[in-house]
């Protein structure tokens, strides 16, 4: 059976994937970070989200795999995605399909906000 856990930037699926397609697998856990590509990442802060589930995970060792705690580990991991872009190491990117800002506004250089204000 597929369990999942969906945030706006963090999906979780027990299952892996196969020619793009998701194929339920018990005891197997897929993790697809901003699949809308709100963000623009580095290879430092993708690696510290990978990192950060893992730890998640491990945190739930012996424990039943349900969706409640697949939703924990994602809503966990939605807040970390979250101090990411405050602490500046990660930003919106601008050129996405779709500009939500739902963990809030982006920050604009000084330079910029005087752009901005001038016009």
């Amino acid at each position: 059976m597929l369990l999942k856990s969906t945030t706006r930037h963090i999906h979780i699926f027990t299952a892996e994937v196969r020619d793009r397609d998701l194929i339920p697998k018990e005891g197997v856990l897929t993790l697809d970070v901003d699949p809308d590509n709100e963000f623009n990442w580095n290879d430092d802060a993708l690696q510290s989200v990978y990192r950060k589930f893992e730890e998640f995970v491990e945190s739930y060792e012996g424990e039943e795999l349900t969706e409640y705690n697949l939703r924990r580990i994602g809503s966990d991991l939605e807040h970390f995605v979250r101090s990411l872009l405050s602490e500046g190491k990660i930003s919106y990117n601008l050129n996405a399909r779709v500009q939500n800002y739902s963990l809030g506004l982006p920050r604009v250089g000084e330079n910029e906000n005087k752009l901005l204000g001038s016009q």
